[in-house]
């Protein structure tokens, strides 16, 4: 199924002949729990969901579930719940982790913590697909939540991370624009270094699966015409499917606006381990969350 929408996300979450089973951590959330219950009657997952009980419970009641459909596991805290979650994946029971009502920063360390057994690759970073009424197709964007400022080798990790995702999303090719504010190498300006080196290791068969371009302001990587009218020729311009950021401010910053102000919506995950993470904000509405958990379900 060709993905055009996030919608299409969610039906091809459904499609899928095994539904995905998602350990939800201190799941004692609202937002989440409703995402979870939505993802449940779409037939998309199967939840196991660690926290207090009694208030999981009561939230699963007061969204009009029965919770003895639920499996839930009782623990004594944040701590306890990472301790349970990361068992249950090593085991292989668990094929997917979502964060409930805890700080991002404890999950991620419990995920990079090397006893735990959950790390694939050694680097972890956020891709998040944007369906945005203003741009002609769905888009990922990477990474603004997990790498502060990452170097050169970070941002090779990032790009076939979140190139490894699309494929999965039956994208075997996806355009990539590694973004800078101009689009000429100025040794001045780090990130088109970067982006260069990105491109060229793309040309030489060293990142593969991708066109690679860069760098690449954002105007140009989205918008066709503007490409036109600054004479600047790509296969990327004006149809990127992924934009790569030079850092979390600006990645952070981008989403945001596109989310806030651009009516974008969202579904992201944090790649680069045995299992994907569902780590929306947890401000984050139902609906971002419910289309997390049928991306991960879609790339696990």
């Amino acid at each position: 199924m060709k993905i055009n929408c996030l919608s299409d996300l969610a039906e091809a979450a459904k499609a899928k002949s095994e539904k995905t089973a998602v350990v939800v951590v201190e799941a004692h959330d609202e937002q989440t729990i409703k995402s979870v219950i939505s993802a449940v009657y779409e037939g998309i997952i199967y939840p196991i969901l660690i926290g207090d009980v009694n208030r999981i419970s009561e939230l699963l009641k007061n969204a009009g579930a029965n919770p003895q459909d639920y499996e839930m596991v009782s623990s004594s805290g944040s701590r306890d719940s990472l301790k349970n979650a990361t068992s249950l994946i090593r085991s292989g029971k668990a094929k997917a982790m979502m964060k409930g009502s805890l700080d991002t920063a404890e999950l991620l360390k419990a995920v990079l913590d090397e006893r735990n057994g959950l790390l694939s690759g050694g680097i972890l970073s956020l891709a998040a697909m944007f369906d945005t009424p203003n741009y002609h197709k769905i888009f990922a964007i990477s990474d603004m939540v997990v790498n502060v400022f990452p170097d050169f080798m970070r941002k090779r990790v990032i790009v076939e991370n979140a190139v490894g995702m699309l494929n999965k999303l039956g994208i075997p090719q996806p355009k990539v624009a590694v973004l800078a504010a101009i689009e000429k190498l100025n040794p001045k300006m780090p990130e088109t270094v970067d982006a260069d080196a990105l491109k060229l290791m793309n040309q030489n068969a060293k990142i593969t699966n991708c066109i690679v371009e860069g760098p690449i302001s954002f105007d140009l990587a989205t918008s066709a015409e503007a490409a036109k009218i600054k004479g600047y020729v790509s296969p990327v311009a004006g149809d990127a499917d992924l934009l790569i950021v030079p850092d979390i401010v600006s990645g952070n910053l981008l989403a945001k606006c596109l989310t806030g102000m651009g009516g974008a919506k969202t579904a992201g995950v944090v790649l680069g381990a045995k299992v994907p993470i569902i780590l929306t904000s947890r401000s984050a509405p139902a609906s971002d969350k419910y289309y997390s958990i049928a991306l991960a379900a879609c790339v696990g």
